[in-house]
């Protein structure tokens, strides 16, 4: 993604029509409290921006799985789109909601991480299989739901909808990733 031109950038404060500075408001007033990478291309569709937005802040600051697990099926998700805008921001957000640096760095190289809590290794499972099959097993649903209960797995489920949304975004915007200590995306050999 680094080097290619990000075709949707700022849009600089001055410049912001009406629609954008009402819509963007709810998000400066907001958690995030700024117009953050996601919402850069996206305030070309001021509406739009905000609705996502409004979405956005319930999955990932008040989900019924929590902050860690949230933001490691963020990471995972954005790992299957090789979304470096999301895996810049979430990667040391994740680390210090609690994944394990060894985790970060396994889901990074696109592999399953080896030693994990149950409820983490639950959460990037049903992930992966959602992700990589557009289907989720009776087994990995039934032991989602057995932890994290009926809106638990339906919180989950829009967590990846919703970070795959953001990402398909970006990755035709060409966003580009803010600097961050997060480990590296590795390339995948089954990628074109």
């Amino acid at each position: 993604m680094r080097g290619r031109t990000d075709r949707y950038p700022p849009i600089p404060r001055a410049e912001w029509t009406e629609a954008q500075r009402r819509h963007v408001q709810p998000m400066l007033d907001g958690p995030r409290g700024e117009v953050v990478s996601p919402f850069v291309p996206l305030m070309r569709s001021p509406e739009l921006m905000d609705r996502v937005q409004a979405v956005g802040a319930y999955l990932r600051y008040r989900s019924a799985i929590g902050r860690r697990l949230t933001e490691l099926a963020i990471i995972v998700t954005a790992r299957h789109w090789d979304q470096h805008v999301e895996w810049a921001i979430h990667a040391p957000i994740a680390l210090r909601e609690g994944i394990s640096a060894e985790s970060i760095e396994a889901i990074a190289a696109d592999r399953t991480p080896e030693v994990a809590p149950e409820d983490e290794c639950v959460i990037h499972a049903a992930v992966c299989e959602l992700l990589a099959s557009n289907d989720l097993s009776d087994t990995t649903h039934d032991r989602a739901r057995a932890l994290f209960g009926e809106r638990g797995v339906i919180d989950l489920l829009g967590i990846v909808g919703y970070y795959s949304m953001l990402s398909v975004v970006m990755n035709g915007a060409r966003t580009q990733a803010p600097a961050t200590a997060a480990p590296p995306l590795a390339p995948r050999a089954n990628r074109q």
